[in-house]
């Protein structure tokens, strides 16, 4: 994974292609949770120092065809207010009228364009539309680990067309994610919640050759207690995957914790009535919702113990408040520990953030799917298609 970076980028007077990761969450049009955003300034002002002229390539959502409310309109905003100066918004990503405002730019000026994924061709990774893209700069940066792992045509497939750098967020992010799985410091604990199994089948497999400890927590926990032969009352079960879970306490039993309580509901609601139970005893009507108090305590400990921690996944439905007392204590276990943390994006970064413990983390992945797939072992065609170091 050793890239060309922006730093090996002679910039000035060049026009250079960046692809961010903007997809951030909006409500009523304005922007809940800039961190995508601010994670990309670094990158932005190095170049914009070096006097390039930088064109900013994104998408938001998922749109079928041009949809306005998918507008990278308020980025363009907040992109103005964060840098200072004023970040205009071209009309598309491509076409006659685009080229003419990337030919008035001048050395410093910053131009965002409009939403790569109104055209299906984006995520077609289609060549022609790659090869238009491409045409309006004399190099790339991907700065998107976000979508690294897709390969669509602002992702992958300009970088066949010009010379292509990593950005200093992808930098980061293979930095920190690359040195906790490939050289960590040890004891290596792994961290997996979330609710199916399915999903996490290659990171589990991957990762237990290489930690000394992984905790599972959340809805895929209570497969893993059935496999034991406990009683999960109406907990989540991934039925299919009962034989895996079965095979992998056998073989490594030893370096998986589970949690030691529970609490559990008959429904999934802000005012739910919840107790505490033994994992070993949910009752048939009940379901598991959250780790128990004593898990928290058991998991903290081994937490504390850690070098390096990898987090990927919440220990309840801590969008509910009578679910979220045991991911906040994760949280606060890995905000409070000496070791290297890293969380790896999606639920888990949203939780951090929702908690205010983001600052308290050494690195907080801005790519769920991507943080994922690394940890599998997989290959990201994003980061694949940029020049080697």
């Amino acid at each position: 994974m050793q890239k060309q970076t922006v730093r090996d980028l002679e910039a000035a007077g060049k026009v250079v292609l960046v692809r961010c990761d903007f997809n951030v969450p909006l409500e009523a049009g304005s922007i809940t949770d800039d961190r995508r955003i601010t994670e990309s300034l670094p990158t932005l002002r190095l170049l914009i120092e070096q006097g390039a002229r930088v064109i900013l390539a994104s998408h938001l959502g998922r749109p079928k065809g041009v949809t306005p409310e998918f507008s990278l309109a308020p980025v363009a905003a907040r992109l103005s207010e964060l840098l200072g100066k004023n970040i205009p918004l071209a009309p598309d990503c491509v076409g006659d009228e685009v080229k003419a405002m990337v030919a008035a730019m001048g050395d410093g000026d910053v131009l965002l364009l409009e939403n790569v994924r109104f055209h299906p061709e984006e995520e077609a990774n289609d060549p022609a539309f790659a090869a238009q893209l491409a045409s309006l700069a004399d190099a790339y940066v991907n700065d998107a680990f976000g979508t690294a792992h897709r390969a669509h045509a602002s992702t992958e497939g300009v970088a066949h067309h010009l010379p292509a750098y990593a950005g200093l967020l992808i930098e980061k992010e293979i930095e920190f994610l690359g040195r906790a799985v490939n050289n960590p410091k040890r004891p290596f604990v792994a961290i997996l919640g979330g609710a199916k199994i399915k999903d996490k089948i290659p990171v589990i497999t991957n990762l237990l050759t290489k930690v000394d400890k992984l905790i599972i927590g959340g809805g895929m926990a209570y497969t893993f207690l059935k496999a034991q032969g406990h009683e999960i009352g109406k907990s989540l079960l991934d039925e299919s995957n009962l034989d895996f879970c079965k095979e992998l306490l056998a073989q490594h039993g030893d370096k998986i914790a589970l949690p030691i309580d529970v609490v559990i509901a008959t429904e999934l609601t802000e005012t739910a009535a919840t107790q505490s139970v033994p994992a070993t005893h949910i009752p048939s009507d009940h379901m598991g919702a959250d780790i128990g108090p004593d898990s928290v305590d058991a998991f903290t400990q081994i937490i504390m113990s850690a070098g390096t921690v990898i987090w990927n996944g919440p220990m309840g439905v801590f969008e509910l408040a009578p679910f979220e007392a045991g991911t906040i204590g994760v949280a606060e276990a890995l905000a409070a520990s000496q070791a290297i943390t890293i969380v790896g994006g999606g639920d888990s970064a949203a939780a951090v953030e929702q908690f205010g413990l983001a600052d308290k983390m050494t690195h907080v992945s801005t790519g769920g799917g991507a943080s994922l797939e690394f940890l599998e072992g997989k290959k990201l065609p994003g980061i694949e298609a940029l020049l080697d170091a």
